[in-house]
């Protein structure tokens, strides 16, 4: 008969089948994984985001639990029945929230402040779907479009009537065409561009981002783009209806804006280039007001291209119906506010004048002592342009040590400068990044754009994306990685976030706004093809409903258009419970480096639908 076993033997023996039991424990546990990753790798490249509709029950792994491992917060509230959006009344489907028509008209007119941003109070904000007009088609694929956009999709005749001897748009059928005219280049825009390149080098890769104020179909920008010059343009909500409009169905980057009261929503030292070709913007009025703006948004050594009254008034002083006296006075005005600001006017020729700003202050410095108006600003942030009132005073440019030195630092040429760390990170200018973090974030956006390509192969497809929206673009590494391809990305940098990133966007040669997203966008209905928001709803989540994002996501997106929203798995979770309630299809996939990480992203496409007479007048 066997002895019993002492005490202290029965706890080694314990203590042993404890260790056993830990031990194939976590064997299994990393056998499981090893096992999951592979099977959620495979699953997610087998998802496409094409034209035909994802159903909402397509998820990326069979063994794919969001409750088991994520919980969202109010799991209570996800069961209840999805809201459905009923569709907006049909005299909405060109609705313009903070630039309506007849909001406007309650503001003062003077210096055409009623065509600012006005945007409704909380309990006026829509709670339905624009809709699309009877007869919309998907837009014209690039290069294409730059001539060619569907009559149904804008359907206004005013400017063939009101510009058909200045070559702007003509009506062929169901079609509208764009001969590339405007009223200071009647032989085309291209010629026009030809014109200015034989004054400054277009072609050196020295001028990249450039704006266009008062932009008209914005031919300018459109024939820009086959030169590596990105335009951002802009003009009012006004009489010249729908220009801003049809330059966006023609691919081409664009915004409503006026200068009126407010800053442009652009930091300081962003472009390369300015441009007006008869804006009718009074530049001389109001002690310069609106030159000075321009001045702040130039970068140091940029370029102010003015064509129109009254440059050449001597030849077509009869045609524009207006005295020599007065073209004269005008011009002179226009040259003293230039001096008055440090520019140097490098060339006249013909119907062209441009102006130069200078590399630094030094010398401007200099010339307060005698020409005291206008004053340097005091202001601490040249950067700040949201609802900013402009000011009559010269923004000042970053301190230098040298007269040859060029303020702010010195730009690469494009397209190094894309990749290159811009001088405000060099400088350590932004709050919270250096050259390392930046050269990291470039890497981080290319494999996450591999990724994405993956999950939506059209996005590697030519013609299928055009307009590209960041509603959170940071850096601008979304938008870098995808320069290869023929898309254009407007960059948001919201007010919410790290404002001074929108700098480091115009440094690497991408153009971008500011946009608080508790409101809404300055543009049209159906602008984008492709929205991509990051982080964007965690940005947000105190300040503003989740439900108005996600319309005024709808309202921009163009039907069949593709959304690409990454965030926290709480968060896409309810996002989901909203957009299936808007004629969204959708489907939440894992983060690019697996399952375990908090991070997903939510997929959607929006379907196609307009509103048909009888629904019109229904939903009226």
């Amino acid at each position: 008969m066997a002895a019993a076993a002492k005490p202290h033997q029965k706890r080694m023996i314990n203590l042993t089948t404890l260790t056993l039991v830990a031990m194939l424990c976590s064997a299994s546990y990393l056998a499981g994984v090893w096992q999951q990753n592979g099977k959620t790798s495979a699953s997610i490249a087998s998802i496409a985001c094409d034209n035909a509709p994802l159903t909402t029950s397509q998820v990326t792994s069979p063994h794919l639990d969001f409750t088991a491992h994520h919980a969202a917060d109010d799991s209570a509230a996800l069961s209840q029945p999805t809201q459905h959006y009923l569709p907006c009344a049909a005299d909405l489907s060109e609705y313009t929230p903070c630039e309506d028509v007849r909001r406007s008209l309650k503001f003062e007119r003077d210096r055409l402040i009623y065509r600012e941003r006005h945007c409704p109070e909380k309990g006026e904000i829509l709670k339905c779907l624009i809709p699309a007009p009877k007869g919309y088609r998907t837009p014209f694929p690039w290069p294409a479009s730059r001539e060619l956009a569907w009559f149904a999709n804008v359907p206004h005749k005013e400017l063939t009537v009101e510009k058909a001897v200045q070559n702007w748009i003509h009506v062929e059928g169901e079609k509208f065409r764009f001969p590339g005219g405007g009223t200071m280049f009647p032989n085309g825009a291209d010629a026009y561009i030809d014109d200015i390149d034989r004054l400054i080098s277009l072609s050196d890769g020295s001028i990249r981002t450039a704006i266009d104020t008062g932009c008209g179909v914005a031919s300018w920008g459109a024939f820009l783009l086959s030169r590596n010059i990105l335009a951002a343009s802009f003009a009012p909500r006004d009489s010249h209806e729908a220009q801003v409009q049809f330059a966006l169905e023609r691919g081409v980057p664009a915004l409503i804006g006026v200068l009126a009261s407010n800053r442009l929503p652009y930091p300081s030292r962003a472009f390369d280039m300015a441009h007006c070709s008869r804006c009718l913007i009074p530049w001389h009025q109001y002690d310069g007001l609106y030159l000075i703006e321009i001045d702040r948004i130039l970068r140091p050594g940029g370029y102010w291209i003015l064509s129109g009254p009254p440059i050449n008034w001597k030849r077509h002083w009869k045609g524009w119906q207006r005295t020599q006296e007065d073209l004269n006075e005008e011009q002179n005005s226009i040259e003293s506010v230039a001096r008055s600001l440090c520019w140097n006017k490098i060339k006249e020729k013909d119907d062209i004048a441009i102006w130069q700003k200078p590399a630094n202050h030094i010398h401007c410095t200099v010339n307060r002592k005698v020409i005291k108006t206008p004053p340097f600003c005091s202001t601490p942030n040249p950067d700040s342009a949201w609802y900013t009132k402009m000011e009559p005073c010269i923004t000042p440019l970053p301190d230098i040590t040298g007269t040859d030195e060029i303020a702010g630092g010195d730009l690469k040429k494009w397209p190094e400068r894309l990749t290159a760390v811009p001088p405000r990170i060099e400088s350590g200018s932004v709050n919270g990044v250096n050259a390392d973090s930046f050269l990291q974030d470039t890497e981080l956006w290319r494999k996450r754009i591999g990724h994405y390509k993956m999950v939506i192969p059209q996005l590697g497809q030519q013609g299928r994306y055009r307009n590209v929206l960041d509603m959170n673009a940071k850096l601008g590494g979304f938008a870098a990685a995808l320069i290869e391809e023929p898309l254009w990305v407007m960059n948001v940098v919201p007010t919410a976030a790290n404002a001074e990133a929108l700098g480091v966007v115009y440094e690497r040669g991408l153009i971008g706004t500011y946009q608080d997203w508790c409101e809404a966008m300055s543009t049209y209905p159906r602008t984008y093809d492709l929205l991509h928001a990051d982080s964007l709803f965690t940005l947000y989540k105190e300040r503003c409903e989740m439900e108005n994002i996600l319309l005024e996501m709808d309202r921009i997106l163009r039907p069949e258009g593709t959304v690409i929203i990454r965030d926290d798995v709480d968060l896409v979770v309810r996002i989901k419970s909203i957009t299936d309630g808007m004629r969204w299809n959708s489907q939440i996939v894992d983060h690019e480096d697996g399952p375990l990480h908090r991070e997903k992203l939510l997929l959607a496409v929006k379907t196609y639908w307009t509103i048909d007479d009888k629904s019109q007048e229904e939903s009226s």
